[in-house]
């Protein structure tokens, strides 16, 4: 029985697919990954995030987008939807199309059980590609857990923790204030999350 070899993409054949696409896909590395629905508690979690980080930003230069932009890690590597980007200053895009971001100052991504390893690991790997990030945010869904992750001098990352329901963290890359009960507000009226499959 012979296995059908597998199609490798370039980043410019995946480009033209997702722009048609109904639905959103990641690519990397020559392979394009359909993107699963999120879970009601990771919604809410990014919109509580975002409409903080949009109230504290409202009269800076910076821009807060969620969900449905796309950013370019590298030009032959990771092209992903995160959670949540803020920019500050101008847009830089990939090409003309002006839909595929490349200059993220600011990135988080809110985690389940299936994406956690990922976006700790490999994914958080390539995002520190990225010249103009500056600090990468992981925000646990099933608890309160925040994992923050600072840009230093000589491209050293390093990370702090909170486990505190009460914690405010200050996102240093854009001076701006996250207050977790906010955070996580209404989160725990949604009931404990039973689908691991869902984001």
């Amino acid at each position: 029985m012979s296995v059908q070899p597998k199609h490798y993409y370039s980043p410019e054949e995946y480009l033209e697919l997702e722009r048609a696409a109904e639905y959103k896909s990641e690519y990397f590395d020559g392979e394009i990954f359909a993107m699963g629905g999120a879970s009601p508690r990771h919604v809410l979690i990014v919109t509580n995030v975002a409409g903080e980080l949009r109230s504290g930003l409202r009269d800076r230069p910076c821009t807060v987008y969620s969900t449905d932009l796309r950013v370019r890690v590298s030009p032959n590597g990771l092209h992903t939807y995160p959670d949540i980007v803020v920019v500050c200053g101008e847009l830089e895009f990939h090409d003309d199309n002006r839909d595929t971001l490349t200059n993220p100052l600011l990135i988080i991504e809110v985690l389940s059980k299936t994406t956690k390893n990922y976006d700790r690991g490999e994914k958080f790997e390539q995002y520190r590609m990225i010249p103009a990030l500056a600090e990468y945010v992981l925000i646990a869904q099933d608890r309160t857990h925040v994992e923050q992750y600072f840009k230093q001098t000589g491209d050293t990352w390093v990370l702090s923790e909170t486990y505190d329901p009460h914690a405010v963290i200050l996102l240093r890359s854009i001076d701006c204030r996250l207050d977790l009960t906010e955070v996580y507000a209404k989160v725990e009226a949604i009931g404990p999350r039973v689908d691991d499959k869902l984001t």
